[in-house]
């Protein structure tokens, strides 16, 4: 039936569940983790326990049109997941509020002047980058997570947001550009790669 077990890759596996679904199973296991903690990530862990198991739900109903060129369906399965968020776009943008409110709000433990004014600057810059997250365009956030965070290249993006590469790089870039106008504003000139990473 062709590779299994530790040789096998995603498409194999979702080749051979048209014939045997428990093979889908290998996928799951490969992916499982990954696409929890993105979604946890964006909408709370008690939101993520229900949508990822819905994403695994959602890619096996459609494994008869996975693209089998593809050996890799991670892309794909962001993007069922993003799909998924979208329903939660409310609880992701009150989740993002809170952090911002929590962070503002962390307890320095550092009793040095030094270190109190290294932990109130970390919090305060925490609490504006989620506000800016907050703040984005829904569809230029989901392609500055894929990219910036998750780490996905700008073709694996596109497979996972079913846009043109093109589009991709147009909404990172306006998201890119729109942090870096908050960094500016707020004195923390830089990468804006490293403000994105922060809210990770």
């Amino acid at each position: 039936m062709g590779a299994t077990g530790s040789e096998s890759t995603d498409s194999d596996d979702i080749a051979a569940s048209l014939v045997d679904s428990q093979r889908f199973a290998a996928v799951v296991d490969r992916h499982f983790g990954e696409i929890f903690r993105y979604l946890a990530r964006r909408v709370g862990r008690e939101n993520a326990e229900d949508l990822v198991a819905e994403t695994f739900i959602v890619a096996f109903s459609a494994r008869n049109r996975y693209d089998p060129s593809r050996a890799n369906a991670l892309p794909w399965l962001y993007g069922i997941a993003t799909n998924l968020i979208r329903r939660h776009r409310r609880t992701e943008v009150r989740m993002l509020m809170a952090y911002a409110t929590a962070a503002s709000l962390l307890d320095p433990g550092d009793d040095s002047s030094e270190g109190l004014v290294a932990r109130l600057d970390h919090a305060a810059s925490l609490a504006r980058v989620a506000s800016a997250f907050a703040d984005l365009d829904a569809d230029q956030r989901d392609a500055l997570y894929l990219v910036a965070i998750v780490g996905l290249g700008y073709a694996e993006a596109s497979e996972a947001l079913d846009i043109p590469v093109g589009t991709v790089h147009s909404r990172v870039a306006r998201a890119r550009t729109n942090l870096r106008d908050l960094a500016t504003y707020s004195g923390q000139e830089g990468n804006e790669d490293s403000i994105a990473a922060r809210e990770s």
